[in-house]
């Protein structure tokens, strides 16, 4: 399985460009997280947040390119990165989320005391 990165500015447009993403190829989601500058929240530049998602190779390839293309249509594209066979421990950082409880990925049942 391979993971998928792009990094953005801007909430919005990583939004659009995870739409875009999932549209594009048979890839999974796996998040949309910010990523905080150097300078944390005192930082005044843009928020950057990455799309991260999964899948096989070539669809990987094919959503990133897509992906890629649609925030540098926006002027808002940093970088983006695929890790093609990524490991154990690169998955369970892959799924980490600073946003918090707003995951991509499923949640387990609460029960009710």
């Amino acid at each position: 399985m391979a993971l998928g990165m792009i990094e953005v500015y801007g909430f919005t447009t990583a939004i659009v460009v995870a739409d875009c993403v999932a549209k594009t190829a048979d890839v999974k989601l796996v998040a949309i997280d910010k990523n905080k500058p150097a300078g944390g929240d005192s930082a005044e530049v843009p928020l950057v947040m990455i799309v991260k998602f999964e899948g096989s190779v070539s669809a990987v390839e094919e959503a990133m390119a897509a992906g890629s293309a649609e925030a540098t249509k926006r002027g808002l594209y940093i970088t983006s990165k695929m890790i093609s066979r990524q490991s154990e421990e690169i998955e369970w950082f892959a799924h980490l989320n600073a946003l918090g409880k707003d995951k991509l990925r499923e949640k387990k049942p609460t029960t009710k005391k």
